[in-house]
């Protein structure tokens, strides 16, 4: 035996010893919290809509009716209030305040302003929570990004869905417990998008997401090699697997336990992934909700509908990218290629799992890293502008398993800039994911280099009012 008593116990102060290694090897759940909830969660799963390069809430939620009285004036500096610029603003000479160019009605028993870029999204406002005050402490793409994924702006942090699989454990066997789904804006730009925004940081690897593509294999080395049958294959992991065995025995080192899982969950999923993805039983009335797009691999609609069959077959945590929202020119021809790409699909998804009883039991989330600024980036001209980033406010929404539907949350200034009522920060809003999945995020920690880490980092509250 190589385990030396230190790093025995060092080990088993992190609650990854040799007991809980042997725990991760049990056939059903398995979880780093002994998949246990702190108390009843009200959401069994979450799909999370990301859509990555900050989607205008001025064009999309939060109206402004009197954008059109300020418009072509300049930003006052009571309202900006010396707000940090990114580079892209910061040397304009001026900053002229700029109206949405489309227009805006009230739905349902809220009375919700919505866009008409949103035509469907506004149909199932009494089935959302519309929070309009969300803000964040980053001003870039990617440490904003990474700040909503991991609860911090530097990389190397786990990420939610790790987080929620590592407390809770999976549901099934025979897929992974985090899957992440891209899908590219038809005009194929965007920020990027790093794999380590779905990694495990300092969790053991076997809590990261899995990417499924949309070409090819949907995971990467799922088919046989050339020349080796599903039996020689059986024969090939059962001999790497005691091999692998005798490792950690050894050593107990828990990416060890992770690559045995992981060699029989792949050596699993060439069933099970075929038959996922496999639409073919899936109704033409189901194609036609989810929109045209539906019947095309990699699109946001298939990527939709793919989610509620990951949700169907167990699958704990799944999220989904849709790129190329960022808009600091070009919005008014941008952004509704953007939104008729997501609306249709994620309002579809919505009462598709509503229609399937597993609405209640699911919890969807939609939104992007930051919002944009009330004023013009670039040259204004009578048919086209531009917004810069802004953290200070922007519109997330949320439906399913334990959230209040048909409400409004918060409220911003006439021009859309900064908070009035009932700020929510970013801790916020994942703590309130966390809760309605039954964990305490103060609870939920991790102990990494002495320190007892959380997904909420030193803060974050529940936001109870958007509680069912």
């Amino acid at each position: 035996m190589n385990l030396t008593r230190r790093h025995f116990f060092s080990r088993a102060t992190t609650g990854i010893g040799m007991a809980a290694l042997a725990s991760q090897l049990r056939a059903e759940r398995f979880g780093g919290l002994e998949a246990m909830p702190s108390f009843a969660p009200k959401a069994k799963r979450v799909i999370y809509l990301f859509q990555s390069g900050g989607p205008s809430q001025m064009e999309l939620f939060d109206y402004k009716p009197r954008l059109n009285d300020f418009a072509g004036t300049e930003l006052p500096e009571s309202i900006r209030n010396g707000q940090r610029l990114t580079g892209m603003s910061s040397t304009q000479a001026s900053f002229p305040v700029v109206a949405s160019k489309f227009s805006f009605k009230q739905y349902g028993e809220s009375g919700a302003w919505v866009s008409e870029l949103l035509p469907h999204t506004a149909k199932m406002v009494n089935d959302i929570a519309i929070v309009k005050s969300v803000f964040t402490e980053a001003i870039n793409h990617d440490p904003a990004v990474t700040f909503l994924q991991t609860g911090s702006q530097i990389a190397g942090r786990p990420s939610i869905g790790s987080w929620l699989v590592y407390g809770l454990g999976a549901e099934t066997r025979d897929l992974p417990g985090f899957v992440v789904m891209i899908s590219p804006g038809a005009g194929g730009g965007g920020q990027p998008l790093y794999d380590r925004l779905w990694g495990s940081g300092f969790l053991p690897t076997k809590y990261q997401g899995v990417k499924f593509r949309s070409v090819g294999d949907p995971v990467l080395y799922l088919s046989n090699p050339q020349g080796l049958d599903s039996t020689m294959r059986r024969k090939y992991l059962d001999a790497l697997g005691e091999l692998n065995q005798q490792k950690l025995d050894d050593y107990g080192d828990p990416e060890i336990a992770t690559r045995i899982s992981q060699y029989e969950m792949a050596f699993r999923m060439q069933s099970s992934v075929p038959e996922l993805t496999d639409l073919s039983k899936e109704s033409e009335k189901t194609f036609e909700m989810y929109g045209p797009d539906a019947k095309k691999p990699g699109t946001f609609a298939a990527n939709c509908l793919l989610a509620r069959r990951l949700a169907e077959r167990g699958v704990r945590f799944i999220q989904l990218f849709h790129r190329d929202w960022d808009h600091h020119g070009g919005l008014v021809a941008g952004l509704p290629k953007r939104c008729k790409e997501t609306d249709q699909p994620a309002a579809a998804l919505v009462q598709d799992l509503k229609n399937r009883g597993m609405l209640d039991d699911t919890l969807v989330v939609w939104g992007g890293e930051f919002g944009r600024t009330v004023y013009c980036q670039g040259r204004l001209t009578a048919t086209e502008y531009g917004r810069d980033h802004h953290p200070r406010c922007f519109t997330m929404w949320m439906a399913g398993g334990g959230v209040k539907p048909g409400i409004v949350h918060g409220a911003t200034d006439d021009y859309g800039y900064n908070i009035t009522e009932n700020p929510v920060h970013v801790h916020d809003i994942q703590a309130t994911i966390l809760h309605c999945m039954g964990i305490d995020h103060t609870k939920l920690t991790f102990k990494y280099q002495g320190r007892a880490f959380k997904l909420t980092d030193v803060h974050g509250n529940v936001v109870k009012p958007l509680l069912a």
